[in-house]
């Protein structure tokens, strides 16, 4: 009679039934997206170094003199994220589209990507010409603690998209549905239940229409908290399987999650106004700029010590992600206790996500720990908790 699998060579099963091929591409497409954090930040000094030497946004600041400060402020800002977009727009198509269709993780027509990556635009320039001028508001008004304030008017920001984003700008992007009635509903109204969210709450949505990807997630806080399951999980997945996913995703709301992100992030953005105080000037003088740290025409040179700052705190914030992925799995299994469903779907996700990175590589750039890594908690879990059998039929 042979012995049953322990749980770390079960798991390792389960990750070679992908074959060599689909973990060699999985593997060639994760580590691409590494380099591309490197390239996105080349790219951002290049475009910031064609502006300053344009001289882009002085000319748009020049046309708005006469106006008032805060319209000329905002529509600079505004300048400033569409030119950027304009100037990406290649580097934007090759990692975003391109590479999305060479390793069959998406089937969205050119035109429709583009459609939506201009919507996306317009509206990052508009909200995000708002917060720049709050921004620049307080550089003005608060003087050298001026950063301090910048945090507190970022975790106004992050409080107010958070309980926006859901309802007013995701329908922008996907159209929403209630979950049909049927057994994947009610196991659904249950996981809602336990975390507190209305059963009109829970959606599912045209996830296919940017990528085939296997995905759900709980979004929004307080009366604007969603449950949503792409349309890609609801085709592909058991029923045990979305079960698990979304036990996972509540994980997230239940636990805190998001109240968590909305402190860390203004602290982090803390951080950056007070490196971007001290950096400002000299990165300035690298780029030929002569602007002031007051004045709007300088946004490139922000954009520079953020692209930079960002990527050096990468290992951090991934850090702190995945320790958040951990907790959530931990909830599902103990929740609805599907550790063989929770596995399989995280399976799933291996062909954008190596399953079997070196340390090094997870502790830099992954976002959630090694899929290998959170099936092998899961049948240690299915191990220690065995579900009891059911009674035999007389």
């Amino acid at each position: 009679m042979s012995q049953p699998m322990t749980p770390a060579a079960e798991a390792a099963r389960m990750i070679d039934a992908l074959g060599p091929e689909a973990l060699a591409k999985a593997q060639a497409y994760t580590t691409g997206n590494h380099w591309l954090l490197f390239a996105a930040v080349g790219v951002s000094i290049l475009i910031a170094w064609i502006m300053v030497r344009f001289r882009m946004l002085d000319r748009v600041a020049e046309r708005l003199q006469g106006r008032s400060w805060a319209l000329g402020t905002f529509l600079v800002g505004v300048a400033f994220f569409l030119i950027s977009a304009v100037l990406e727009l290649p580097f934007t198509i090759y990692a975003d589209w391109q590479r999305q269709h060479a390793y069959d993780l998406s089937t969205q027509p050119l035109g429709d990507f583009l459609g939506q990556l201009a919507l996306s635009e317009v509206l990052s320039g508009l909200l995000g010409g708002l917060f720049l001028l709050g921004v620049y508001s307080l550089i003005r008004k608060t003087g050298a603690r001026w950063w301090l304030w910048g945090g507190g008017f970022s975790a106004l920001v992050t409080v107010l998209m958070l309980l926006s984003g859901p309802s007013l700008i995701m329908p922008l992007f996907n159209k929403y549905e209630p979950v049909p009635p049927g057994e994947v509903r009610t196991a659904l109204e249950k996981i809602a239940d336990d975390v507190g969210i209305p059963h009109d709450r829970i959606f599912m949505y045209d996830g296919s229409r940017q990528s085939e990807r296997f995905t759900a997630n709980v979004a929004g806080i307080g009366p604007t908290a969603r449950i949503a399951i792409a349309d890609v999980a609801l085709k592909e997945a058991s029923l045990a399987e979305v079960v698990a996913v979304t036990g996972h995703e509540a994980g997230h709301y239940k636990l805190g999650h998001v109240w968590r992100s909305a402190i860390i992030l203004p602290l982090l953005a803390m951080l950056f106004f007070f490196l971007l105080n001290r950096l400002f000037a000299p990165t300035a003088r690298l780029l030929g700029s002569d602007a002031r740290l007051d004045e709007p025409r300088g946004l490139p040179v922000f954009a520079v010590v953020g692209s930079v700052l960002g990527l050096a705190i990468t290992p951090v914030t991934n850090s702190l992600t995945r320790i958040g992925e951990v907790e959530a799995d931990v909830y599902s299994l103990q929740t609805v206790n599907e550790p063989d469903a929770l596995a399989s779907a995280l399976v799933k996700t291996a062909e954008y996500r190596y399953p079997r990175p070196s340390a090094l590589q997870e502790m830099l750039f992954y976002t959630h720990p090694s899929v290998e890594k959170r099936v092998l908690r899961a049948m240690e879990w299915k191990a220690a908790h065995p579900k009891a059998e059911a009674p035999k039929a007389p």
